[in-house]
């Protein structure tokens, strides 16, 4: 039997803010029960509605402030509230920041119980128009008679209305009013549930996912906007594997430059790439002088994509092992070093996620190692390491949790300590924490 939903009240609710959850939202007590609200600040009052209520905590969103913060600041975005793209924008960039970073340590010490010997100057960027990978949704709403592009809603399953998003790069954020009329044009203007986006340095991708063949008319009006805007149009009638350039005029060069290094990186519209390219640059300058590589060094990059840090330290070391588990981002970093004519560099395909992983290559005689695990960590591969002649690791993390849970082992297990530990701003104005550690024998 399934449970009734309980009934929410119809009124909003007054209710003090005493911190922030890991998540940025506010966290109140009312009757006795932990309430966690949307767009409040630690210290503020505010009345709030209930969007949720479980038996041991509930969840709500503020509808009015009734006593603000002397740090709440105002959205820059008119659809913040509604659009589910960003949680943070009431809150000053450098306050997120710092928000971020006690998350991080918080985390470090209650999951692991260790903290850094010293912490890391966070690294910044433009805050805005800086994300260069998104999956925007479509929807034809029939009681609007309009088509949608964009985030969902908070707290729903529906498309905001949304004109303009000031966090994807304006090639893409100032162009949402103009896809909207395009795919209106199109026959199937309701067959099409979501866009890809994928920013390159020169060249801006655009896959549309279609659930019905287009027309040959369709074809000539997406070849009409492709002309106009400048914008490269892909089609994509299934999965991944079945994405294809709209015509022979797609310009298909899509890449990132990173100048410092002299390397350019050829990706697909549909690989991962850091969304954030300022932070990028950053993130691996940080890498590079953490890891401090030698020439002599021979140096393991677990995680390694298409070759985002593998390359760069290879110009370094004596030789860098690249292992991914994505066997078509494995094919795009051996092109990569081909083009970028980087011979020291050799990378292999596995699943790094499994246990019993008895590869030569994983024992290649390597003095440090990099991780970027997704998510779920890099738990697995570290249990199965020989980490005895490992001079140094650096870590890489999406998620503060699975990096303390990881330092735990490093730390409490392997003979490792933990030297330096801090966070980068890779999602201005999200929940999303993303942050870099060093490891060194002790």
């Amino acid at each position: 039997m399934s449970r009734r939903r309980k009934k929410l009240p119809p009124d909003p609710i007054e209710a003090t803010i005493e911190s922030l959850s890991h998540e940025g939202r506010g966290i109140a007590h009312v009757d006795g029960k932990t309430i966690f609200i949307d767009g409040a600040l630690a210290g503020e009052t505010v009345m709030f509605r209930y969007a949720r209520r479980r038996s041991r905590y509930a969840e709500g969103f503020v509808e009015t402030v009734v006593q603000a913060s002397a740090r709440r600041i105002e959205a820059k975005c008119p659809h913040y509230g509604l659009c589910g793209g960003c949680s943070l924008q009431h809150m000053q960039p450098t306050d997120q920041i710092k928000h971020k970073g006690k998350v991080l340590l918080e985390q470090l010490q209650h999951i692991a119980n260790v903290e850094p010997e010293s912490i890391l100057a966070p690294l910044t960027g433009p805050v805005w128009g800086y994300r260069r990978k998104a999956r925007l949704g479509v929807k034809y709403v029939f009681k609007k008679d309009r088509v949608l592009v964009g985030f969902r809603e908070k707290r729903s399953g529906y498309i905001a209305d949304i004109q303009r998003c000031e966090v994807l790069h304006p090639k893409v954020g100032e162009s949402l009013e103009g896809l909207q009329q395009l795919i209106s044009k199109l026959s199937i203007y309701d067959q099409i549930p979501q866009i890809e986006v994928a920013v390159g340095s020169d060249t801006t991708a655009l896959v549309f996912r279609h659930l019905r063949e287009l027309s040959e008319q369709d074809k000539q009006t997406l070849h009409d906007f492709q002309q106009t805007s400048g914008l490269s149009i892909y089609l994509q009638a299934s999965g991944p594997g079945s994405v294809v350039p709209l015509d022979a005029t797609t310009n298909t060069r899509l890449s990132y430059r990173l100048e410092k290094y002299d390397i350019e990186n050829h990706f697909l519209p549909t690989d991962f790439i850091q969304v954030n390219f300022d932070i990028n640059e950053s993130m691996i300058e940080q890498v590079i002088a953490l890891l401090s590589p030698e020439p002599a060094d021979n140096i393991l990059d677990l995680f390694c994509g298409l070759g985002n840090f593998t390359l760069v330290l290879a110009k370094f070391s004596a030789k860098v092992t690249g292992v991914e588990g994505a066997q078509d981002l494995v094919d795009r970093a051996k092109q990569n070093a081909k083009y970028n004519n980087i011979k020291n560099v050799d990378y292999h395909a596995l699943d790094l996620m499994k246990d019993n992983l008895d590869k030569q290559y994983l024992h290649g005689g390597y003095n440090k190692i990099l991780l970027d695990p997704p998510r779920s960590g890099a738990q697995e591969i570290i249990n199965q390491l020989n980490l005895k002649q490992i001079e140094k690791i650096v870590y890489v993390s999406c998620n503060p949790a699975t990096l303390a849970r990881d330092a735990g082992i490093l730390v409490n297990e392997k003979g490792f300590k933990l030297k330096q530990a801090g966070v980068m701003d890779m999602f201005p104005h999200t929940a999303h924490v993303e942050s870099i550690a060093l490891f060194e024998r002790k």
